[in-house]
């Protein structure tokens, strides 16, 4: 691709988090990523392309191992004309949200990474003039804590998610309090997952973004600033999924297309792309885990219908969900096992500064810092070794409870269908699709005080002032078991 002599009014600009911003190309399925830094903080070049190496590395090496070939698209470095990248940077200024400009976009090093617009299907190329509708989900951490160290029962009852939003509405982050829990979408039943996903686009906050032909059309450019019309949804929706438009207008169609889209996001996030089978993964058992959380409103439902049992249908092993899980499930010890971990790792590098390097804290993310994760005992011999290794396998646990699903969906006639296609179907439509799976950049070490500070901070809230308004017969439902695993496998 030859960046340089595309003109900079050819890009748009595309999002971004707090490290990076990204732009994307209004007809070419590619999207460049650039560091962000205060004012006051410039990088050099050379901290930027290795900065930027290690972000590529850390995909390539360590989360395909996770995630598989499929969903992983770590992306290339390359380097751009400096006059290009201001000139680009001018452009996309005024659509940059406030709260964000505290950052610039790194306009003297020339280098960004390239990757896949993850708004298209990834599988193979698409008509130009084909619609193209995508779904962008951050389902957060989808089981309850089953570590011993946990001090306060709360956690091993009420998933951290739910806990979280009650302080976030405290806090002025959100106005209301959303219905989602993450258990239920990870939970493999439809009906749960369909629950799921209504109460996200019920309350998108900034855990579902949708997007029509790369423009985002529901959902929160940033925190307050929201789109969330179901009918101005369903008027997007309609030609996907009743390109014949026999629906009337009016409240029913709404509802319907709404339905529709829940049932192809659910089939699209069970299905399987990946290559790996289930004889070449590596099962190991954990621990005792539970596969409900009692704040869930789904499972309050459950109680005023008078019932106080779900079947748990389980995720498909090769599915996407499935694989984020077992990721997420390498925070075995909780933050309050990890934290003291942290503090002995934190003194030998008081001792010995020189061997921060040594031990591979700031990369390289290689094949040999891939096979260190590998080890998934949970007794302490009492070593800096063993204090590392969870450390470790915390951040790349907390990765993947932050990371974001992409499900790219395009219609397609049936004689286009073909067995190389992954297709999902819909009442009166097809579409080719793609998951896909992204903001894999590696949780930074130095956080972890934070989110142990941060975890007291919510478990403290939700008692002080939400359990004690809880209807107390919810404290003796779903007391029963069930087996969790942790599965590693490479591709």
């Amino acid at each position: 691709m030859e960046v340089e002599k595309m003109d900079e009014n050819e890009w748009k600009y595309h999002g971004e988090g707090n490290q990076s911003l990204v732009v994307s190309h209004c007809q070419r399925c590619v999207v460049l990523r650039f560091l962000k830094s205060p004012p006051n903080q410039t990088k050099t070049s050379e901290e930027i392309l290795h900065h930027l190496q290690n972000i590529v590395d850390f995909g390539k090496h360590v989360m395909k191992q996770f995630f598989g070939e499929n969903y992983v698209h770590h992306g290339e470095i390359i380097q751009l004309p400096l006059d290009f990248v201001r000139q680009l940077c001018l452009k996309i200024q005024p659509e940059r949200p406030e709260c964000r400009c505290d950052k610039d976009m790194d306009t003297l090093s020339g280098f960004a990474m390239c990757l896949p617009n993850l708004t298209r299907p990834q599988s193979y190329r698409l008509a130009e003039h084909r619609p193209l509708l995508c779904i962008e989900i951050k389902p957060k951490c989808g089981f309850i804590p089953f570590s011993s160290h946990v001090s306060q029962e709360i956690k091993h009852k009420v998933c951290r998610y739910c806990m979280h939003q009650h302080l976030k509405v405290a806090n002025g982050k959100w106005k209301r309090p959303s219905k989602y829990c993450p258990l239920d979408l990870f939970s493999g039943n439809k009906q749960r997952m369909h629950f799921a996903l209504k109460s996200l686009l019920q309350e998108a906050q900034n855990n579902l973004k949708i997007f029509k032909n790369g423009e985002l059309i529901y959902g929160c450019k940033d925190d307050q600033d929201c789109v969330c019309d179901w009918n101005e949804l369903a008027r997007h929706l309609k030609p996907f999924f009743f390109p014949s438009n026999g629906l009337v207008s009016g409240p029913h169609c709404t509802r319907t297309i709404v339905k529709e889209l829940i049932q192809v996001i659910t089939m699209a996030l069970l299905s399987s792309t990946d290559t790996c089978r289930a004889g070449d993964m590596k099962t190991v058992p954990v621990s005792q885990g539970r596969s409900y959380c009692e704040a869930s409103a789904f499972n309050k439902e459950l109680v005023r219908n008078g019932k106080h049992k779900l079947e748990s249908s389980g995720l498909p092993r090769g599915c996407l969900l499935y694989k984020t899980l077992q990721a997420q499930m390498l925070d075995m010890l909780d933050i309050e096992g990890l934290y003291p971990l942290y503090s002995r790792v934190e003194q030998y590098l008081e001792e010995f500064p020189e061997e921060r390097s040594t031990l591979q804290i700031d990369g390289p993310y290689n094949e040999a810092f891939y096979e260190k994760l590998l080890d998934l005992s949970t007794e302490d011999d009492g070593t800096v070794a063993f204090a590392l290794t969870k450390v470790q396998q915390y951040r790349i646990a907390m990765t993947a409870k932050d990371c974001s699903i992409m499900i790219a969906l395009s219609p397609c006639l049936q004689d286009e269908c073909s067995e190389q296609r992954s297709v999902v179907l819909a009442s009166k439509s097809r579409f080719t699709f793609s998951v896909s799976v992204l903001d894999l950049d590696l949780k930074p070490y130095e956080s972890i005080p934070h989110q142990y500070k941060l975890d007291g901070e919510i478990v403290n809230y939700y008692l002080k002032n939400v359990q004690a308004k809880d209807d107390p017969v919810m404290s003796n439902l779903f007391k029963e078991n069930e087996d969790c695993t942790l599965v590693l496998h490479k591709v």
